[in-house]
């Protein structure tokens, strides 16, 4: 199922093609994809190229490792997430590593990465749908992450799907209209509230 975007202003064919579903088709990512997708991710911006982000991952092929990738979801999130074949819980450093001074941007530079592969992903005809529906101290005690990273997000990675798969609410959620807010709504200029005139 394709969802494009309907905007106002000419963007790249990849933005508009790019959506979150959460109908995922059982076939497998290519080793070479998923090499890709993290690739993309690893060349992504951050604050003094510190790359604070993390991430775990699981495909559906490795049972063990999946199902306790899946458990570190809320129920919600569970329900369509796990026919999805590879699943990506992040995390993301709170500090430097060259003077361990509070990153202020960790958060900015861990979501600039996810940009990338999201972009990429789309390229490559997959789509992800990104979750902050997860147990964050189930992730920290599970996989031992260490105390000064943040588990931050969970994202489902595949081929779409068929919507028909979904339970009825959530097939519901998928199929209606995508919309966005207009620019005058967060393009402001002089104060705060005041839309840009451009």
């Amino acid at each position: 199922m394709d969802k494009p975007a309907a905007p106002d202003h000419p963007i790249h064919e990849l933005l508009v093609r790019r959506w979150s579903p959460r109908a995922f088709s059982d076939h497998l990512i290519e080793p070479d994809k998923i090499h890709s997708l993290l690739e993309a991710a690893r060349w992504s911006a951050s604050s003094f190229n510190e790359q604070p982000w993390s991430f775990l991952i699981a495909t559906r092929d490795d049972e063990a490792l999946f199902s306790k990738a899946v458990s570190c979801l809320f129920e919600a999130n569970q329900s369509w997430a796990q026919t999805a074949p590879l699943l990506i819980l992040t995390t993301s450093k709170k500090s430097f590593s060259h003077n361990n001074k509070p990153n202020r941007v960790y958060l900015h530079d861990l979501g600039l990465a996810i940009g990338s592969l999201s972009l990429q992903a789309t390229a490559m005809g997959l789509a992800l749908h990104q979750m902050a529906g997860v147990d964050v101290e189930k992730i920290r005690q599970l996989y031992d992450v260490p105390p000064d990273h943040d588990p931050i997000t969970a994202i489902a990675v595949g081929y779409p799907g068929d919507p028909q798969q979904l339970p009825p609410k959530i097939r519901e959620i998928e199929q209606s209209p995508r919309t966005r807010k207009s620019l005058s709504e967060f393009v402001f200029s002089g104060q705060f509230d005041t839309p840009a005139i451009i």
